[in-house]
């Protein structure tokens, strides 16, 4: 895996422009900086993928493929990860816990002798963990979710939820809302914390509902 600089460590924050990177694609999961997301690996090529990556620096880029198959293209945008604690299977599975680090875009797919895909992609230079949501905007989204977990029959602690940070509250939610892979990869794309809060919004206002036929919300 070849790096276009250096990596430079700012407190919790990666800031680097990487021009190459390892990925895992997966419909339906959804990485966002600050984020965990677990992951049980048993598929031969991500076995690859994730042994290459521990042997030199840790890092995956989660992204959604469009289609099905293994060479289906990719959205654009996607989020590197580093690997955090890891579980090393004796049959050659593993269990790993990803951690977000940042969105990137892909500007080609590589073409490479990997059993695993790489993307040459630019990293977004961002930091949105200082932006903060107006008082409304924080009010709209608590009482939204609140409104949506009631019709979708989820139990959640609402004191732990207020606890939570901007940044942590809207990227979780935005992570593990059960909305459609293409409703997943808008609040990926969707930059600044207000934006992504306001889309969160709107999608649980117009899918927040039950048809009895699915556990997912969709758009389709």
């Amino acid at each position: 895996m070849g790096f276009g600089h250096t990596p430079q460590i700012v407190g919790n924050l990666v800031r680097m422009t990487i021009r190459r990177i390892s990925i895992f694609p997966l419909t339906g999961a959804i990485l966002f900086p600050g984020m965990q997301l677990p992951l049980h690996i048993f598929e031969q090529r991500y076995r690859d993928l994730v042994g290459d990556s521990l042997a030199r620096d840790r890092m995956i880029g989660m992204v959604q493929p469009k289609g099905q198959g293994n060479g289906s293209a990719l959205f654009e945008v996607g989020c590197l990860g580093r690997i955090g604690d890891v579980e090393a299977m004796e049959d050659g599975r593993y269990n790993i816990i990803l951690e977000g680090l940042q969105r990137f875009t892909i500007r080609k797919e590589l073409d490479v002798s990997t059993s695993f895909r790489q993307v040459e992609a630019d990293l977004w230079e961002e930091d949105e963990a200082s932006d903060a949501l107006s008082i409304a905007e924080r009010a709209s989204l608590e009482i939204e979710s609140r409104r949506f977990a009631d019709i979708q029959g989820y139990a959640v602690d609402w004191g732990a939820v207020g606890q939570l940070d901007d940044y942590s509250l809207v990227n979780a939610i935005a992570q593990i809302a059960p909305f459609d892979y293409a409703a997943k990869q808008a609040l990926l794309e969707a930059r600044g914390l207000s934006a992504r809060a306001d889309l969160i919004v709107q999608l649980m206002q117009f899918f927040g509902r039950h048809d009895g036929s699915d556990d997912r919300v969709t758009l389709q």
